[in-house]
């Protein structure tokens, strides 16, 4: 089942797996080995070097559902970005980013970049004049991500492409929110396409994970770099995501129409003042997702009134979850300026446009109505 033409749940079910030749088992077999034979082998084996056979069989299933040639999978999502970013940045290169960015990404730009003499500017919007502003005789890369985190503002992947071709820069984007399922931005010309594989495609809040996607050129040169920083992914985690893959699909579709008739129930609440979501027709970037997606996302944020204790409704929810990470088949929810975005400063917070009252909100698989109901009752305590 070797053909990236085919549909999306049927090349996360079967493509890429291994064959279980001795006993014909359903699912892929898991080789738990460290060592391997160096001797009359084809291919020298290790961990470390990315290509044990889970490691190799689930970078096809990955590179297959981002349309690309190749991929890596890591040992986070952090790892992934740092890798990514840093085999194709040296001492004396300059780097432009997006002001919206996951806080993980931001805190590693702008906490380590100057030890290693690199230079980074952050944009002051989101249009590609804000990037083309920035851009100076030793940049080298753009970095983007979209939907954002926690925002979910939509930055226009074919306008970054053009700007980057005129400039002869490579092209990186955070793709976890949207995951492949929704978004593929290779598509749209992107270079490298970046997850947290501890999101979607683990999916049940038990993988931590990160994935890399491109040529086999890109792949190769972030390769050269990951296997001298260790960075790689337990043989059996490595199993555990190829299995959690095979229900992405329907999983992310489920969650996309659990987080749209959520934004639209929100948005008609008087007691909450602000929604973000891009499925909903008044989010300023709706027109321009529905061109660059095939799904809005299982992502949503929001703001309760003022007068309201956003903390203490967080505590009153009974069905939805209070949890750091998102993405898993149950609700979670939690507050961007206590966890995720909890490093930067209130300035820098301030500055992307994320208030303290701002709530994240991850949809998962149950009924809508269970969740609006514990919404509903969350917030009736709040009066």
């Amino acid at each position: 089942m070797e053909n990236k033409k085919q549909g999306l749940n049927t090349i996360c079910t079967h493509y890429g797996e291994l064959k279980d030749t001795e006993f014909k088992g359903a699912v892929s077999p898991l080789y738990m080995s460290t060592s391997y034979a160096f001797d009359d082998v084809e291919v020298k084996r290790y961990p470390r070097y990315f290509n044990t056979p889970n490691q190799v069989a689930l970078s096809k299933k990955i590179a297959a559902l981002e349309h690309t040639e190749a991929a890596l999978i890591f040992g986070s999502g952090m790892a992934a970005i740092s890798n990514s970013l840093m085999a194709f940045l040296k001492a004396g290169d300059h780097i432009v980013l997006q002001k919206t960015l996951y806080g993980g990404t931001y805190n590693l730009v702008s906490e380590e970049f100057e030890k290693f003499g690199i230079e980074f500017s952050f944009t002051d919007g989101l249009n590609s004049e804000d990037f083309e502003a920035k851009i100076k005789e030793n940049t080298k890369v753009i970095y983007v991500e979209t939907p954002s985190n926690p925002l979910l503002t939509i930055t226009d992947l074919k306008a970054i492409t053009a700007l980057a071709k005129k400039y002869n820069l490579v092209t990186m984007i955070d793709n976890t929110f949207a995951s492949p399922v929704n978004q593929n931005p290779i598509d749209f010309g992107i270079d490298i396409v970046i997850h947290s594989a501890t999101k979607y495609m683990g999916g049940h809040s038990d993988i931590l994970a990160g994935a890399v996607a491109s040529t086999e050129k890109n792949i190769e040169r972030i390769f050269q770099l990951g296997k001298n920083f260790g960075g790689n992914l337990s043989d059996y985690t490595v199993w555990l995501l190829e299995r959690s893959i095979k229900t992405m699909g329907i999983r992310v579709k489920a969650q996309n129409e659990n987080a749209q008739k959520m934004a639209e129930y929100l948005y008609e609440n008087t007691d909450v003042e602000a929604v973000y979501y891009p499925g909903l027709p008044s989010h300023p970037d709706h027109e321009l997702a529905k061109l660059q997606m095939k799904g809005f996302g299982g992502m949503l944020s929001f703001e309760l009134n003022s007068k309201m204790d956003s903390y203490k409704f967080q505590q009153d929810l009974q069905l939805v979850k209070s949890s750091m990470s998102l993405a898993g088949v149950e609700s979670t929810i939690l507050s961007p300026t206590k966890t995720s975005h909890g490093l930067l400063s209130p300035e820098e917070r301030e500055n992307q446009g994320i208030k303290d009252g701002l709530i994240r909100f991850s949809l998962g698989i149950e009924e809508i109505e269970d969740l609006i109901a514990d919404i509903a009752q969350a917030i009736a305590k709040q009066k």
